[in-house]
C-alpha cells in the first residue's frame, strides 16, 4: 500500500483520488487482484430466514457452498444478539472456518437519523453503537444505516436542505463513535430523500467525516410511490453521483430511469461506472426471487463474473 501511495503521488493521481473522497480500501488493488470482488447480501435470502428455513448462523456456510466467499449481514436476522459475544463468536468462527469474509452489517429498525426531536435523534445514535461494536468484533469494515427522517418528503429545496441538516448531524455523531473502532458508517439509497443521488451525495459531503460514505444500490432509486405513480431517479446517474463516496456497492438486476420505468440492468454499463471511480471493493448481490432464491443469486453471480472477466481483458 505504501508503494502504491508513493506511485500515485509521483504520478499526480493521489491528489485527484483523495479529492474524490475515495476510501483507501477501494484503491488498494494490485495487478493480481480482481477488478472487483463479489459478496452476498443476506437480504437476498430473507424469505428463507424469516420463514425458518435457514438459520442466521448458517448464512456464511451456505454462501460459500454456493460459490461466494464474502457476506453482508442484516441485523434483523440476529436483532437481539448484537451484544451476545458467544453468538457473535459462533458467527465469526463459522465464517472464518469457511474462508468467508465478513464485509458489513446492514442495520435497520434502530431509529431515524432525522427523527423529530433531539432526544429521539440521540437515541438513534445510542441504538447504532452496539452494531458498530458488533461489526468490529466480526471483522467487518462498515455498518450500513438508513437516512430516514421526519421531514416530509418533498422536492422543495428548502425541505431537502432541512432533511440534510437534521440527518447529517446525527450521522456525524455515529461516525465519531465508529471512528474509534475503525468502522465506516455508510448510507444506502433506500427510499425517500436518500434515493435522490444528488441529495445523498450532499448529505455525506455536509457530514464531513472520513467514516461517512455511501452504499450505492443499483435498484433502489424509487423516491416515492403513490398508487401507480412512481417518482424515480435514474439509476446510472445516481450510482455515478454516489460512487466518489462509496465504501460498498449493492447489485440488483433491475434499474430505474427518471420517468418511473424499471428495466433490466446493463451489467457492463453499470460496472464501467463503478470502476471509473477507482472502486475495486465488494459488489454485494442483493437479489433473491421468492421460491428460487439461490438460483437467481447464481444468475447474478454468473453475470457479474462474466462482466468482470470481459472488463479485465479489455
Amino acid at each position: 500500500m505504501t508503494n502504491r501511495r508513493t506511485f500515485l503521488k509521483t504520478s499526480g493521481l493521489a491528489a485527484a483520488a483523495l479529492g474524490l473522497g475515495l476510501p483507501e480500501f477501494a484503491m488498494s488493488k494490485t495487478k493480481a487482484d480482481p477488478i472487483f470482488k463479489i459478496s452476498l447480501a443476506q437480504w437476498s435470502l430473507n424469505p428463507l430466514l424469516f420463514g425458518g428455513k435457514m438459520d442466521n448462523l448458517d448464512f456464511a456456510i451456505e454462501t460459500k457452498r454456493h460459490g461466494i466467499d464474502a457476506v453482508e449481514y442484516v441485523n434483523q436476522f440476529f436483532m437481539d444478539k448484537a451484544q451476545d459475544k458467544a453468538y457473535l463468536q459462533e458467527m465469526k468462527t463459522r465464517s472464518e472456518g469457511e474462508g468467508v469474509t465478513n464485509v458489513l452489517i446492514m442495520v435497520d429498525r434502530e431509529g431515524q437519523l432525522g427523527a423529530a426531536t433531539p432526544e429521539e435523534r440521540q437515541q438513534t445514535v445510542e441504538n447504532h453503537k452496539k452494531w458498530v461494536e458488533a461489526a468490529k468484533f466480526l471483522g467487518c469494515h462498515s455498518i450500513r444505516i438508513n437516512a430516514y427522517t421526519a421531514v416530509p418528503f418533498s422536492q422543495d429545496p428548502k425541505l431537502e436542505q432541512e432533511a440534510i441538516d437534521v440527518c447529517s448531524s446525527t450521522l456525524r455523531r455515529i461516525c465519531e463513535f465508529a471512528d474509534d473502532f475503525d468502522i465506516n458508517v455508510i448510507i444506502e439509497n433506500h427510499g425517500g430523500y436518500s434515493s435522490n443521488g444528488k441529495w445523498l451525495a450532499e448529505l455525506i459531503k455536509q457530514t464531513a467525516h472520513r467514516r461517512a460514505g455511501t452504499l450505492p444500490d443499483f435498484g433502489n432509486f424509487v423516491m416515492k410511490r403513490d398508487g401507480d405513480q412512481i417518482l424515480s431517479y435514474d439509476s446510472y446517474r445516481g450510482v455515478d453521483e454516489l460512487m466518489p463516496m462509496a465504501k460498498g456497492v449493492s447489485l440488483k438486476p433491475k434499474v430505474w430511469d427518471d420517468q418511473g420505468r424499471e428495466t433490466g440492468l446493463d451489467y457492463t454499463r453499470m460496472m464501467k461506472i463503478v470502476l471509473a471511480h477507482n472502486y475495486h471493493g465488494y459488489v454485494g448481490i442483493e437479489h433473491g426471487e421468492r421460491g428460487r432464491e439461490w438460483e437467481s443469486i447464481e444468475e447474478c453471480r454468473v453475470n457479474l463474473d462474466q462482466v468482470r472477466r470481459t472488463l479485465e481483458n479489455a
